[in-house]
């Protein structure tokens, strides 16, 4: 008798089941992800004469040669190819990524693409780039380094965003150095986005440029005096300076102190106060129909050319008769263009209606203030309109069961016995399955207990070091950033978790607050929040009120009690 003609046991299969489908999972696990390749530019727009880097990143592995550059020179000068190859661990996969990168400057001026570029059997996708015509030529530089400072609006007005540019030139290469800019006095002044580096020919010496951006919001109106920007450092010295003991590379420049007169917010300017360049409104998807008690999603888009994320007003759909509308969170991304933060907030809404007819959908409206033209603009969606259609029946009685549809195969057409028998067979076919399944619940039950078990110990340990006198624990909570750039919502959470012990609520912050100043801000908080009041002026006086910190009030210490307590 042959014994390896008789297949394996029940036991047997399910343990060579369960040892092939773990090793798939290694196998598909250790595999890379699918090559991938992508292109960008450190900056969308320049000026004639200066450079851009193109960088290129690939995710292929098999990938030895460089992309073919040959499209570039077309419309461009090239120099400065560079190359790096670094191996990223993520998600259990590994991944060889190899980002190369080449310096560009424009032949003419215009809107140029970048073309697209072949690397191995990978394509980039091409790149629009805006190439300013060239202006007057700069004045003769005779310095190896100085510095230019510029903002993009001159006279601005008060809390507008105003971009603050600091342009570092060195005609000699670089070793180390410390670039300042002081912040101005009546002004916040935050740096943004990362430095962006090219060359420039100034009096026909090249130029290394470094440059930084800067956003700058005046708090009052008047003359701004923004201090000069400065720099510490060393560059490659040359022989002789070592030799003869010079200066030995040490570089320093300082700017020039520049002056901005703050305009006050007009008399007539609408409310809450907004100051912009531009502001546009769409949708960016609409239903086609309505259905009770189906969720349907519109999608509203604002690009607001001046200001950032915690400057801009909530967005919100008008109220809608028979329809519930919930809202998700804002979805805001943030950039730096020409010189000025632009930022573009995405919201969805789902829409349920409650009741069948029609449903009207006014158009949202944002009003601001033009700050080109001196003048009251409104931004607005158009109106829509649904007639919302009855539910879908989801409670009728099924039909009639008949062999062809009700049960599979001839199931329906033998015995009692047949049929058990054909689901006890079926049941013993998926027992690996079931096993399998058995075993991840176990092992999540296992997670889970060790994970509580692990809980209850961090909270005793907690526990017993809140025993102690401590300080309230103010440090992990940046309140200043928190009001210039975070969501009211974070702002007051903020002043609960400062609060020692921490509080419930914004009631109870006021409650224990000290200053009349900071419990009048409290209030502006939340007429912002809840009561229609002016984002910008809740920040203008949390701003004010906590420059030095909540100011609390003393709570007497509770006195223990010497009988014992009425219930053990």
């Amino acid at each position: 008798m042959n014994v390896a003609s008789f297949p394996p046991s029940r036991p047997m299969a399910s343990r060579l089941f369960a040892r092939a489908s773990l090793l798939l999972l290694l196998v598909l696990a250790s595999l890379p992800a699918a090559a991938q390749v992508r292109a960008w530019l450190d900056r969308d727009r320049i000026a004639m004469g200066e450079t851009v880097t193109l960088n290129i990143e690939s995710t292929a592995a098999t990938t030895s040669t460089e992309p073919d550059y040959a499209p570039l020179l077309t419309d461009f000068f090239v120099s400065g190819r560079t190359s790096r190859r670094e191996f990223v661990m993520s998600g259990g996969r590994s991944t060889i990524r190899t980002l190369y990168a080449i310096a560009l400057r424009p032949k003419r001026d215009g809107v140029i693409t970048v073309p697209a570029l072949r690397v191995g059997s990978l394509q980039t996708q091409p790149i629009p780039l805006t190439v300013a015509p060239s202006a007057a030529p700069p004045p003769t530089r005779t310095e190896d380094v100085f510095i230019e400072s510029e903002a993009d609006d001159p006279d601005p007005y008060v809390q507008q965003s105003v971009g603050w540019v600091v342009r570092l030139y060195s005609a000699t290469p670089l070793i180390s150095g410390q670039l300042d800019q002081e912040a101005p006095e009546g002004a916040s002044l935050q740096r943004v986005g990362d430095d962006a580096q090219y060359q420039r020919d100034i009096g026909g010496r090249r130029y290394h440029v470094v440059e930084r951006r800067f956003l700058l919001v005046p708090e009052r109106s008047g003359v701004l005096t923004v201090p000069p920007a400065r720099f510490e450092g060393r560059g490659a010295g040359g022989f002789f300076d070592d030799l003869l003991g010079g200066r030995g590379g040490a570089l320093q420049a300082q700017g020039a102190p520049r002056k901005l007169d703050v305009q006050p917010a007009p008399a007539n300017a609408p409310q809450p106060w907004l100051p912009l360049q531009n502001l546009t409104l769409r949708y960016q998807s609409t239903p086609q129909e309505l259905r009770v008690g189906s969720a349907a999603t519109v999608t509203v888009e604002a690009v607001a050319d001046g200001a950032t994320a915690a400057q801009m007003p909530e967005l919100q759909l008008p109220p809608i008769d028979g329809v519930q509308v919930f809202a998700e969170p804002v979805q805001a991304d943030e950039r730096f263009v020409d010189g000025r933060p632009r930022v573009k907030l995405t919201r969805r809404f789902s829409l349920v209606p409650a009741r069948e007819g029609g449903a009207q959908l006014a158009g949202l409206q944002l009003r601001w203030w033009d700050v080109r033209d001196g003048v009251a603009q409104t931004s607005s969606l158009p109106p829509l309109s649904w007639t919302v259609l009855p539910g879908t029946t989801t409670g009728a009685s099924p039909a009639p069961a008949t062999p062809s549809t009700s049960v599979p195969g001839d199931v329906a057409a033998t015995g009692p016995g047949e049929r058990d028998a054909r689901f006890a067979d079926l049941g013993g076919a998926n027992k690996a399955w079931v096993l399998a399944a058995l075993l991840f619940a176990a092992l999540w039950l296992f997670t889970l207990v060790w994970g509580l078990h692990r809980g209850d110990a961090a909270k005793i340990a907690t526990k017993s070091q809140g025993d102690a006198p401590s300080t309230p624990p103010s440090g992990h909570v940046d309140l200043k950033r928190l009001i210039d750039r975070g969501d009211l919502g974070d702002v007051a959470d903020a002043l609960c978790a400062l609060a020692h012990p921490p509080a419930r609520d914004l009631d109870e912050v006021r409650a224990r607050l000290d200053d009349a100043d900071q419990r009048d801000a409290v209030d502006e908080l939340q007429r912002a929040r809840w009561g229609g009041g002016s984002a910008i002026t809740a920040r203008e006086r949390l701003r004010r009120a906590f420059a030095k910190g909540p100011s609390w009030r003393s709570i007497p210490a509770r006195t223990v009690s010497p009988l014992p307590p009425l219930y053990p």
